[in-house]
């Protein structure tokens, strides 16, 4: 199993990561173009600010279900073809 999928099995398990926690718990070493990887195979991952313990301001990701909002936008931009299986 790649890296990258065992990302994201993990945030299909409603975990939630830092880059820096992406790169020490799963050993990728550019965790940006790895979320880009998995986004442009259409997973809904959002990128969140967060605030560490120590009040340092972050960003983690997690794996989500778009809004109506944002499928009637990619409607609107793209055209229903977007949704359509791709084989």
């Amino acid at each position: 199993m790649s890296k990258q999928t065992t990302l994201l099995n993990s945030l299909k398990a409603g975990k939630e990561y830092t880059a820096k926690q992406i790169t020490g718990s799963f050993g990728i070493a550019h965790p940006a173009s790895a979320i880009r990887n998995l986004r442009e195979q259409g997973h809904c991952i959002y990128s969140n600010e967060a605030k560490l313990h120590d009040g340092t301001k972050t960003t983690k990701y997690r794996l989500g279900v778009p809004s109506k909002r944002m499928v009637r936008i990619a409607n609107a931009v793209f055209g229903a073809s977007i949704f359509t299986a791709q084989k």
